[in-house]
């Protein structure tokens, strides 16, 4: 096929006499306000501009046309990369005061879309805007003083062709105002083009009326494509026509099950491409945080110093899903390894043999990837997709069985780091994690073993949630030593009160893993009654104001069961957790209400209500929602506390529940809670007694003394109260 490489000064020197865009072709687009285009505009401008200040000389796509005989050329594809590169040179042109002797080439091209395009081609040959001193003197952009020039008629901006080019010509200016002898570095051909004849290549006028009949711009896909290609052919001819050959077979076929709306399948194949991006960069110890992810910025980060390294990475990439798609669907293929589970909904996790619970929004990590990795594929989505693309990469050393297990820890491990551990960050607490996961799921995946941080080869360490690689690797050997119950481990671990984290039940009495199950299947309401029964389970966190306490909602018991740094008494919650599974085998309401009931009796046998009590008989104690409590003192003043409506403040929904138990008058969303209003006067609840007090003075008006022993109640406060209140 005859092919030539041209400039658009020399392309006139041979026998092309005048280039003229004909009337089928669309409007010129690259000047348009849209986003799309804008970028198109931008990165076409940065690619040229790189050309005349660099060494690196840039050819062009293709340009396609038509040739009569008398030398005209009519474009079949190329027109909006003609038309920029004729405003380009038209703006040296001015710029450089070139004579008409070496700019008649301008002359030469022209728009036969409508009179207007045709007639403003026309006149930027002739027109005269430049200043040589100030450029183009008083206005402030280079399309201003056009417009303003005698023989410009308004009328031709209604021209979207104009209008477009006027665009371009400001853009142009903005981005080469500064370069010096811009004319002789595009004379020189610092950009060219390869230019066909369709009649060369044995093709007809119909192909002309055929590919021009869409009158559609291309997408932001095919000018990825072309840039993709570009950059591929610079690397090496034969992988690119490798590569794009996959691209548009095998790579389409594999990701047309996830094809939009439209058939198109264009987001699904930049979406995995952005992944692959991301991984790269993780794996460099680098971060996409706060960078473009544009799909043509992508490919300046992916056509780096290692661009061989990474077109090998993609390629693999993509061939093993085809792979795994040639002998099984992919859905199918999650489908056998991944259940979807809830954190909210108990009756959700079911546990199988074999498969982990996520819970993510979709098990078919792959599938969730090209639909939305631009849009909610969080950091752990990204960990568990680079876990079985490992797996993938690696099937004929790995069996099933070793992977099934080993992709369960690397899911207990996203799903028990927090976003503390899931920042790819660098500003955060101790960084970018990322890159360490990404090389501790390596190394699970393919060998089974969870790395200490100074194994880590990674520059920094941090990865995972050390509590839970901790208890991994105690669940790795434990395993190894109890294989026959290594299945009763993981139907605890896919508790969904639990999520993979088991350190509350422990792996010293597996005989209680069975109960916990049973036991949180009853009430919750109950359970907590029950616990509190028993003795102190609540935790702390380290500020030692907020407590949390078991609750009707699984957030509170989820918050109890997952030991954190932040908080204190976990083991105090694991010692009496342990106190009622011991020698229980199957739990029940009535179990958890009789445990209730006998404390309830003891505390009144003995006169002994301390604040236990009352949390455990008056249900105004214990509101649906986070079982979270504020004491400012609890050691000295166990009575004076507030539950909380949210999870980690005091808020106007807070209630004194000592006070609220009365049943009368009404709690002042005002002070957190802790006023119970009636008419002028308001009661507040002190360790030893009830005080009312003037709303207007805050004087004491009268003061309820509760009878106490050693700091603890000696009788209920609560109906003292209630009888009390009702002669006030």
């Amino acid at each position: 096929m005859p092919e030539s490489l041209q400039t658009f000064i020399n392309i006139f020197q041979g026998n092309v006499k005048k280039i003229i865009i004909p009337k089928i072709q669309r409007d010129y687009a690259q000047g348009r306000s849209t986003d799309e285009i804008r970028r198109v505009r931008s990165r076409f401008l940065d690619a040229l501009y790189k050309a005349v200040t660099t060494d690196e000389k840039i050819k062009l796509d293709f340009v396609y046309g038509d040739m009569s005989e008398d030398g005209i050329l009519t474009p079949l594809d190329g027109q909006q990369r003609l038309t920029t590169l004729f405003l380009l040179h038209r703006y040296a042109a001015w710029k450089e005061n070139i004579s008409p002797e070496e700019t008649s080439c301008l002359e030469k091209f022209s728009y036969d879309t409508r009179p207007d395009s045709r007639d403003f081609c026309k006149f930027l040959t002739t027109a005269e805007v430049f200043d040589r001193e100030n450029l183009f003197a008083e206005f402030e952009t280079l399309s201003a003083a056009l417009e303003n020039l005698e023989g410009f008629p308004l009328g031709w901006k209604k021209d979207p062709t104009v209008s477009s080019m006027l665009v371009m010509l400001d853009a142009i200016h903005e981005k080469f105002r500064g370069v010096e002898n811009l004319w002789g570095k595009l004379a020189g051909g610092a950009i060219s083009f390869y230019f066909l004849s369709i009649k060369d290549m044995g093709l007809t006028d119909e192909l002309y009326i055929t590919m021009n009949s869409r009158g559609k711009p291309l997408t932001d896909f095919e000018h990825f494509k072309a840039e993709f290609k570009r950059k591929l052919d610079a690397l090496d001819r034969k992988l690119s026509d490798r590569i794009l050959l996959k691209i548009d077979t095998a790579w389409t076929d594999l990701l047309w099950t996830y094809r939009d709306e439209n058939n198109l399948i264009d987001d699904g194949f930049l979406a995995y491409f952005n992944f692959l991006c991301d991984v790269i960069l993780y794996r460099k110890g680098d971060t996409p945080y706060k960078k473009s992810r544009d799909p043509f910025d992508l490919l300046e980060e992916f056509f780096d110093a290692r661009a061989l390294e990474n077109v090998a990475f993609m390629e693999k990439s993509f061939d093993c899903w085809c792979e795994l798609a040639a002998q099984e669907k992919i859905s199918d293929f999650f489908a056998a390894r991944v259940t979807k589970g809830s954190r909210s909904d108990k009756t959700v996790n079911h546990h199988e043999a074999g498969k982990i619970i996520t819970y993510f929004d979709d098990a078919d990590f792959f599938g969730d990837c090209v639909k939305s990795f631009d849009k909610n594929f969080s950091l752990g989505k990204v960990v568990m997709l680079y876990a079985f693309l490992i797996y993938l990469l690696n099937r004929e050393k790995i069996s099933d069985e070793d992977f099934r297990r080993r992709i369960r820890i690397v899911n207990n491990l996203v799903t028990n780091s927090g976003d503390a551990e899931l920042s790819n960050s660098t500003a955060r607490n101790n960084g970018n994690r990322i890159p360490a996961m990404l090389e501790q799921v390596d190394n699970i995946i393919r060998g089974g073993k969870i790395l200490q941080r100074k194994e880590i080869q990674t520059k920094n360490p941090y990865n995972f949630n050390e509590v839970q690689q901790a208890e991994e690797r105690e669940k790795i050997l434990w395993t190894i030593k109890n294989p026959d119950k290594a299945e009763s481990l993981f139907e605890l671990e896919d508790h969904y009160l639990l999520g993979g984290q088991i350190g509350v039940v422990g792996l010293d009495c597996p005989e209680h893993f069975a109960p916990f199950i049973s036991l949180f299947k009853c009430d919750y309401d109950k359970i907590s009654c029950a616990l509190l029964a028993k003795g102190d389970y609540w935790q702390v966190d380290n500020n030692g104001w907020r407590f949390q306490l078991g609750s009707a909602r699984p957030q509170s018991w989820q918050n109890l069961f997952h030991k954190s740094a932040l908080v204190k008494n976990f083991e105090e919650t694991k010692e009496i957790l342990w106190q009622i599974l011991r020698g229980v085998k199957k739990f029940s309401d009535a179990y958890l209400q009789k445990i209730i009931d006998d404390y309830l009796a003891d505390r009144e046998s003995k006169s002994e209500f301390d604040w236990t009590y009352y949390f455990i008989k008056y249900k105004v104690f214990r509101p649906t929602r986070y079982g979270r409590y504020w004491w400012e003192n609890f050691s000295e003043e166990p009575y004076c506390f507030v539950t909380l409506s949210e999870q980690l403040k005091r808020s106007t929904k807070s209630y004194q529940p000592f006070l609220k138990a009365a049943g009368v008058g009404s709690i002042s969303p005002d002070e957190w809670g802790t006023r119970l209003y009636f008419g002028d006067f308001y009661v507040v609840c002190e360790n030893d007694s009830y005080v009312v007090k003037n709303s207007a003075t805050d004087a004491v008006k009268d003061r309820l003394k509760i009878s106490q022993r050693d700091g603890i109640d000696t009788e209920d406060r609560i109906e003292k109260f209630k009888a009390w209140i009702k002669n006030f």
